[in-house]
């Protein structure tokens, strides 16, 4: 009977493993090279496939034979996954900075290959093959630098199709075998291949690693288990599959930094050290090596001298079967980088910058790679069994006191879900302003709780901080609340009933394939209706993540744009039913993500979103806003030839979490239309961040101020600079529907109550005509 050795070794004969592994790799490259049919996801897609041909091509550099064709087949895989890596976030990028470090991953491929190839020409050894992939590198870099803009995303697929088509052709030609004489190698490396007291000092210390292996995976094992619990300690448990998932996610990627951490930092520096003093020790060996063991004294210089160099023999052998093992470097790379990951988790919250380095909120990004590739899905599935349907008057709220005629306001609080001081500190002003007789409703636009949207983080992140808020509370979800499959917003915002019918329909779009159950649906409806009795926060209204409200004059729209800022089909006809219904009437949006932020337009992040803006502005209307960035944002398109009306466009995202920067760092010549303000200035801003900035992220702040933050933004910093002591800059907007007197009134509001326009920043346009700086801000729009 043939054992699973067996068979792998007759599969490798074949060369299975081989043609298998080179299989794989043309079909990424194939599929890359189509990648920009889809550009909402394009670069992501690549990025995707390139990690994966990096790890291939470094695991085929452990079969390899020879240490030029091992080191560099692991260089071009680790270039790989540096580029994948790259392309995989290119949100967290500027664009031409993504450009120019994947021209330089080229550039850096192309020198590694051209050195060895004149290397090996200066030792009579020739290798074309290594001449014509440099020369094909710089080729690839000359074709992306003069591509069109316009074409720069099939430049960049065929490019990178180029590349992994190499990496097939060198997986299929490179001569492997099996390299288990570690101690041999490392005698020659070191020149002590004749010296029979070292090769015997070499061998018993192979013997040692190869008994002390079991003992490291179990000291490996405990930690990681260790650090599993402290995680989820720390994390909860919700008695669901990402409950359970999340402190796995966060207990991997202190794995992951901890194999970071030995090799990028750790194993260089050693290696380095052993490399400078190998001279050294090879004639301390030889003085040793004079003298018989058994004539030495116990404590003399020689021996103080060889148990030194026994360390540094082990160290060095360590290294090398780690260069022939992936299973011995990925111990190694763990025994080292644990002890350090571990600190680094413990310290990093202490540090301030969580949203980067703290494992517990990588789990974020990967939920957010899940929730994009479901979103609209789960969305349709959760609206089309409402028995609403899409017509004009589908999803229709009507708040007690709205009445068809009459003035109101209500009041509309973007991104608040962190529960710390950022947030608390507006927890007086929103109910002082929600409990003015006027006020009717409140609406939480964006990222309700964060980081996973999980029902658990509810009553910290929503219920108490909202708790004396009597009126009806309302929301659309940010891509956080979707990370959990919108379960914990359903529960708390839906109409009990259809929060049940809503969840087992996503749980059947999902072919059942989750841990939600529909006995945990019940338990999450009735947690929820716990604590509104608990708290009194009135919510539970809807019967879906989008709705509207309507009156004669007026009209209020929800667009839920999910996480890759787009809507699915269903949610685009209720849309435009609603929008052709409300023609002649102000109409209102309100939006999961802002058109303009940042002083950026964000149309450019994805067509379908681009789609959006330009469907609102064919329809005329006059009033745009969203949360998702962290500040308080306005700007005014104006009319032109193509749009008979200018759009008011509000970010209103300053309800509690970390504090954007990006535009107070803009400068005014940068910013996407002639008028705009903001809040906060850049002066307050700047003197809180360098006030609070600790000396180990002072480099980072310097460069922001310097470089804008370049390849990344100074928005993307921003969580870098998160400080939860005053002064605080929150903010949230009042919105006043006034038919009496034919306008719309928004009413920005800070932690210290109204604000006035010298605590923002403005242009001349973007203030009312005849305000002074000490009046208070706010903004009149006229109705029809």
């Amino acid at each position: 009977m043939n054992t699973p050795g067996d068979i792998k070794n007759y599969l490798a004969n074949l060369g299975w493993d081989r043609y298998g592994w080179a299989c794989l790799c043309f079909v990424c490259a194939i599929v890359a090279l189509f990648a920009p049919l889809w550009p909402a996801h394009g670069l992501e897609r690549i990025g995707s496939l390139l990690i994966a041909v990096g790890i291939v091509g470094i695991l085929d550099s452990f079969k390899r034979v020879g240490i030029v064709s091992i080191r560099l087949a692991r260089l071009n895989g680790i270039l790989s996954l540096l580029m994948g890596t790259v392309l995989i976030n290119a949100p967290l990028f500027r664009r031409e900075a993504l450009y120019v470090i994947v021209l330089g991953i080229f550039i850096l491929d192309s020198i590694l290959y051209l050195f060895n190839f004149f290397k090996a020409y200066k030792n009579q050894k020739l290798n074309y093959f290594e001449l014509l992939v440099g020369i094909g590198n710089l080729v690839l870099v000359v074709f992306l630098l003069l591509a069109d803009k316009n074409i720069q995303a099939w430049a960049l697929s065929i490019a990178v199709c180029l590349r992994m088509t190499g990496v097939v052709i060198n997986i299929l030609r490179a001569r492997t075998g099996v390299l288990s004489s570690v101690h041999e190698d490392f005698l020659e490396s070191v020149g002590l291949k004749d010296n029979t007291y070292v090769r015997a000092v070499a061998e018993r210390i192979r013997k040692e690693e190869e008994d002390s292996a079991i003992y490291d995976r179990s000291w490996i094992i405990i930690f990681i288990v260790l650090l599993f619990a402290i995680h989820l300690g720390r994390m909860g448990l919700d008695r669901s599959g990402l409950g359970i998932l999340s402190p796995l996610v966060a207990t991997l990627g202190d794995m992951v930094i901890a194999v970071i951490i030995t090799y990028v930092f750790l194993a260089p520096i050693r290696y380095l050290a052993l490399q400078v003093m190998r001279k050294r020790g090879q004639r301390l060996w030889q003085w040793i090596t004079k003298i018989n063991v058994e004539q030495r004294s116990r404590f003399s210089l020689r021996t103080l001298a060889e148990m030194w160099l026994t360390l540094r023999i082990r160290a060095e052998m360590r290294f090398k079967k780690a260069g022939y093992s992936l299973p011995v470097a990925t111990r190694l790379g763990l025994k080292m980088g644990l002890p350090w990951s571990a600190l680094l988790a413990a310290v990093m919250p202490v540090l301030g910058m969580s949203w980067y380095f703290d494992t517990e909120n990588w789990a974020s990004g990967i939920w957010d790679k899940w929730a994009a590739a479901r979103a609209d899905e789960w969305r349709m599935a959760i609206t089309k069994n409402s028995g609403e349907g899409f017509g004009p008057k589908s999803f229709m709220l009507q708040p007690t006191g709205v009445t068809p005629k009459g003035d109101f306001s209500f009041v509309i609080v973007g991104d608040p879900g962190e529960g710390d001081a950022s947030q608390l500190i507006l927890k007086d002003q929103i109910i002082k302003v929600a409990d003015h007789p006027e006020v009717k409703f409140v609406v939480i636009s964006s990222d309700v709780v964060y980081p996973t949207g999980a029902l658990k983080d509810y009553e910290k992140k929503f219920w108490m901080p909202f708790k004396g808020v009597t009126k009806p509370v309302y929301a659309i979800p940010g891509n956080h609340d979707w990370y959990d499959a919108l379960d914990g917003f359903i529960a708390t915002f839906y109409e009990p009933a259809a929060a049940k019918r809503a969840m087992m329909d996503r749980v059947n779009a999902d072919l059942k394939l989750t841990s939600t159950t529909e006995h945990l649906i019940d338990k999450m409806v009735e947690q929820s209706a716990t604590w509104r009795r608990e708290y009194e926060v009135p919510t539970g209204f809807q019967k879906a993540p989008y709705f509207q409200i309507s009156t004669d004059r007026f009209v209020f729209v929800t667009i839920e744009t999910g996480v890759l800022r787009q809507i699915d089909s269903l949610q685009r006809k209720w849309l435009k039913n609603v929008l052709d219904a409300s023609k002649g009437k102000f109409v209102m949006v309100l939006l999961g993500h802002p058109f303009y932020a940042i002083g950026e337009y964000e149309g450019i992040l994805n067509p379908d979103f681009d789609s959006i803006h330009k469907l609102l502005r064919e329809y005329e209307v006059p009033l745009a806003m969203a949360g998702d960035t962290h500040d308080l944002e306005y700007y005014i398109e104006p009319a032109d030839e193509k749009f008979k009306a200018p759009m008011h466009n509000f970010v209103n995202g300053g309800g509690g979490a970390y504090l954007s920067i990006g535009t107070a760092m803009k400068k005014a010549e940068e910013m996407p239309t002639d008028e705009y303000a903001f809040y906060p200035p850049r002066e307050p801003l700047v003197k809180k961040i360098e006030e609070n900035t600790a000396w180990y992220k002072r480099p980072a702040w310097w460069w922001t101020i310097r470089w804008d933050g370049w390849p990344f933004s100074a928005e993307w910093l921003s969580a870098m600079f998160d400080y939860n002591v005053s002064p605080y800059f929150q903010s949230f907007i009042e919105v006043k529907v006034e038919p009496s007197r034919k306008r719309i009134v928004l009413i920005p509001y800070s932690n210290h109550g109204r604000i006035r326009w010298k605590d923002m920043t403005s242009t001349k346009g973007a203030r009312p005509e005849g305000a002074t700086m000490d009046d208070f801000a706010e903004w009149i729009l006229p109705m029809k």
